[in-house]
């Protein structure tokens, strides 16, 4: 039996979307050319595939059992196409759209936008929310290029590299009137600190960190963004918790001191995530080299920096 290979892009985009009129978007179809190769699809496999729900749709379980058969077979296509093109950064001209969350945002994107402006200026980036969820990114319907952050449970349909281990610094106001060239733990615990809060399942770390060490914080406020941060230390006594990056990048505010933690709390692991089908995109390819590069730079700077009390 011969088929249409143009209908096994809409299954896939149907799977990952599970809703009708997102789908069509995507696939730049009408909703009701959609639905016609929904029902040449159905024909074709004997099994409605999807049925409707209040949210959306669900697939069937013969959906589910083809949905990885098909999704490989066209991620081979796509790595037999895209594995014979050539990518030039210098005379690329192309959009990419690119998720980080907010520490990433702050503390890798200037540099890789530098970069790009350097070496590929014809590339241009579309920064979108990390969000709560995975799924808001846009990095599993392959929307979106790729996600930058701390991912927990992926989908089988994304690629997760490690890109980079992080440590946490403390920022107070440089004019304390009770904290000198080193924070005590005892300090630590008595001062009031201003929180950042990551999106979903990203709110526990530096909670967990502490907790396991038993070291006692009382949050005075709770801010959803890095910018907030020194604004609000710059005009209180209270300390804030953060990334060793953010502290490099707040350390030229003369507002403001960066000291280490009173205990070691450890690191957490920054990874970037991009759907099956840009494995061998070659412009994708180079994307993650420069990433991968760029944040080796950074770590390296950052490592020459000495907080006050080193």
């Amino acid at each position: 039996m011969r088929y249409d290979l143009n209908l096994l892009p809409v299954f896939v985009t149907l799977m990952e979307e599970r809703n009708v009129t997102r789908a069509a978007a995507r696939l730049g179809m009408t909703q009701p050319a959609l639905s016609n190769a929904l029902a040449r699809l159905r024909l074709v496999l004997h099994d409605p595939l999807f049925v409707r729900e209040r949210y959306g749709i669900q697939p069937t379980p013969v959906a589910l059992d083809l949905a990885p058969v098909i999704a490989e077979a066209l991620a081979k296509i796509d790595d037999a196409i895209l594995g014979q093109q050539e990518f030039d950064p210098a005379k690329a001209d192309r959009l990419l759209t690119i998720a980080p969350n907010s520490y990433v945002e702050f503390a890798l994107m200037p540099a890789v936008v530098a970069r790009l402006r350097d070496v590929a200026p014809g590339i241009k980036l579309r920064l979108v929310p990390y969000g709560n969820d995975l799924a808001d990114t846009g990095v599993i319907s392959g929307t979106t290029a790729m996600a930058l952050g701390r991912l927990v449970d992926p989908p089988d349909n994304l690629i997760v590299q490690h890109l980079m281990d992080e440590g946490l610094a403390c920022v107070v106001r440089a004019d304390h009137p009770d904290v000198g060239d080193t924070l005590t733990r005892d300090q630590y615990e008595r001062m009031k600190h201003v929180n950042v809060l990551p999106p979903g399942r990203m709110r526990a770390g530096l909670f967990q960190a502490l907790q396991q060490r038993g070291v006692k914080r009382e949050v005075a406020v709770s801010v959803t963004h890095f910018l907030a941060v020194p604004e609000m230390i710059a005009v209180t006594d209270y300390c804030a918790t953060l990334p060793s990056l953010i502290c490099r990048r707040l350390a030229h505010d003369p507002r403001l001191r960066i000291l280490s933690a009173p205990v070691d709390l450890g690191t957490f692991p920054v990874d970037m995530a991009w759907h099956v089908r840009y494995r061998h995109d070659p412009a994708h390819r180079w994307l993650r080299s420069l990433m991968t590069d760029v944040a080796r730079e950074l770590q390296s700077a950052s490592a020459t920096v000495a907080f006050q009390d080193r």
